[in-house]
């Protein structure tokens, strides 16, 4: 019983991680360009922002797949 609780909240927390790292590539790859442009900023500043964005996202959805792994091992 226990276990099927905690399986379910590592469920709801994986969840989580995905949803803000897919929120995370929608903003690098829409928002960021179109805020960019409407703004005036210049290519490098947004590409530096877009990877920015892109690293936290991917941080984002491997920190909750290693703790995953760890806790299933």
């Amino acid at each position: 019983m226990n276990q099927q609780i905690a399986v379910a909240t590592e469920k709801k927390n994986n969840n989580g991680a995905l949803l803000l790292g897919t929120g995370l590539v929608v903003a690098s790859m829409i928002l960021v360009p179109a805020l960019a442009v409407r703004m005036g900023l210049g290519a490098s500043l947004t590409g530096a922002l877009r990877i920015a964005l892109m690293k936290a996202s991917s941080r984002a959805v491997s920190s909750s797949c290693s703790t995953d792994s760890s806790e299933a091992a």
